[in-house]
C-alpha cells in the first residue's frame, strides 16, 4: 500500500463523520489551550518579577531590624534595636561594599502653591539612586550630608514633577512635603513600576530629615550593594559580625537576591505543578475520547479491516493507518487548542493589559508533539486490535 493511499483511507475516515471528529478534537483542544495558556501566563509572570529584581541589580543584600523567631519568651520579653545612620556607615566601610543606604518609607502630602497630592515619601542616603540603578533628568541627587545634617532638599519623581510644575522647570523651587519646606534640586528619570510599586510617584527626600518627619528612631532598612569580588554569602557573615558587635546581638535579619529569588521559585513551582494538573486533567479527558472513538471505529470497520488484509494489507500497515488516525485527531486538536489559546490570549489583553503574558515559539511545538504522542498514545489499543484482526473473521463478520 503506497503512502498517498494510507493518506486518503486515514482522511476519508476522519471526514465521513465529522460531528463525532470534531467533538473528540474538542477534548484535545481545551486540554491543549489550557496547558498552553495557563504556561504563557507562568512565564510571563516569571518573566516580569526577574525583569523587575534585575532593575536593582542582583548584587544587593537587604537588612532589617528584627530577627523572625518561631516562639519562645525571647521574642516578648526582648527589645529589638533599631537600625540607624550610625550602622549604615559602618556597613559602608567594609570591604567591596559600594554603596550602604538606609531606607525609610512612609506617605504624606505634597504641596506647591495651590497644588497638592498625597504621594510615597522615601528618605534615603546619597547613594540611594546609584544602589537602585536609578538616573536624573533634571538636577543632582540628595547630596552627602555635611557637618552631621543634611540640607534640607528633594528628588521629585517623573509622574510627581508632571503634576505639581507640568513643563515648568521645578529646579530651585520650594515645595512642602509632610508640612516640612523642602527645595527641589532634582528630578528622576522615568523609571515605571516594580511590582506594582510606582517609581514615579515618589519624592525622596534626606533620610536624617524623614527620622523627624515620620518621628522614627531608626531606619526601615538598609540596602548594602557589594562588588563581584566577593560573594552575598561571605558579606552576610561580616555584616553579621559588624552589626552583631555594635549590638551586642543578633537582632536583625539580612535577605539577599538569590533568597528572594528561591523564594519565588518555589511559589512558580507549586504554580508549575498546578498547572500541569489541570492540564493533565484536561488532556486525559482528549485522550479517553480519542481511545474511545477508536475502538468504537475499529468495531464499525472490522469488514473493511478484512478487506485491507485480504488484498495485500499486512498488519503493520494496518497498524500503521489507525495509528495515523488518532494522530491526525489528535494534531487537529492540538491546531485548535493553538488558536483557542491565541483568542484567549487576545481577550486576556483586551480585558487586563497590564497582565504579563510570554509567548514562545517553542511551547508551541511542544504542544503540537504532546498532542501528537497523546494520539499515538491513545490508538495504539485500538490499532493493536485492528492489526490482529484475522482476515476471514473480519470478513464473516459482515
Amino acid at each position: 500500500m503506497r503512502w498517498l493511499d494510507g493518506f486518503r483511507l486515514t482522511s476519508s475516515a476522519l471526514t465521513c463523520r465529522p460531528l463525532r471528529s470534531l467533538l473528540t478534537l474538542l477534548g484535545v483542544a481545551i486540554g491543549i489551550a489550557a496547558v498552553a495558556l495557563l504556561t504563557a501566563i507562568g512565564e510571563g509572570v516569571r518573566g516580569y518579577v526577574l525583569e523587575n529584581f534585575s532593575q536593582f541589580g542582583t548584587r544587593i543584600i537587604t537588612v532589617r531590624p528584627g530577627k523572625t523567631q518561631t516562639s519562645g519568651l525571647g521574642g516578648l520579653l526582648g527589645s529589638v534595636r533599631p537600625l540607624t545612620i550610625s550602622d549604615t556607615d559602618a556597613l559602608r566601610r567594609l570591604p567591596h561594599v559600594e554603596a550602604a543606604v538606609p531606607i525609610i518609607q512612609g506617605s504624606g502630602d505634597i504641596q506647591f502653591g495651590q497644588l497638592s497630592r498625597r504621594s510615597d515619601i522615601i528618605g534615603g542616603g546619597h547613594q540611594l539612586a546609584q544602589a537602585w540603578r536609578m538616573q536624573l533628568s533634571l538636577g543632582e541627587f540628595l547630596p552627602l550630608a555635611r557637618d552631621g545634617r543634611s540640607p534640607p532638599y528633594v528628588v521629585l519623581g517623573h509622574q510627581l514633577r508632571v503634576e505639581l510644575f507640568d513643563a515648568r522647570n521645578p529646579l530651585g523651587e520650594l515645595i512642602r512635603v509632610g508640612g516640612v519646606r523642602f527645595r527641589v534640586i532634582g528630578v528622576m528619570a522615568k523609571k515605571g513600576q516594580l511590582l506594582g510599586f510606582n517609581l514615579d510617584d515618589i519624592a525622596y527626600i534626606p533620610v536624617d530629615w524623614a527620622e523627624s518627619l515620620f518621628n522614627r528612631t531608626g531606619v526601615v532598612k538598609v540596602h548594602v550593594v557589594f562588588s563581584a569580588g566577593t560573594t552575598s554569602r561571605t558579606l552576610s557573615r561580616q555584616i553579621r559580625q559588624v552589626l552583631g558587635e555594635r549590638h551586642g546581638v543578633e537582632d536583625f535579619s539580612l535577605t539577599t537576591q538569590d533568597d528572594m529569588l528561591r523564594s519565588f521559585n518555589r511559589v512558580l513551582g507549586t504554580l508549575s505543578l498546578a498547572i500541569a494538573a489541570l492540564g493533565g486533567i484536561s488532556l486525559l479527558v482528549g485522550a479517553v475520547g480519542i481511545l474511545t472513538i477508536m475502538t468504537t471505529t475499529v468495531g464499525e470497520r472490522t469488514a473493511e479491516i478484512g478487506l485491507l488484509r485480504a488484498i495485500g494489507a499486512s498488519p503493520r500497515q494496518v497498524l500503521g493507518l489507525f495509528l495515523a488516525e488518532a494522530t491526525l485527531l489528535s494534531l487537529a486538536g492540538g491546531l485548535l487548542g493553538l488558536l483557542l489559546m491565541g483568542l484567549l490570549l487576545g481577550l486576556l489583553h483586551l480585558a487586563m493589559p497590564s497582565l504579563p503574558l510570554a509567548l514562545q515559539p517553542l511551547f508551541l511545538l511542544l504542544a503540537l508533539l504532546l498532542a501528537a504522542v497523546l494520539g499515538i498514545l491513545a490508538g495504539l489499543a485500538p490499532a493493536l486490535r485492528a492489526a490482529r484482526l484475522h482476515p476471514v473473521a473480519a470478513l464473516r463478520s459482515e
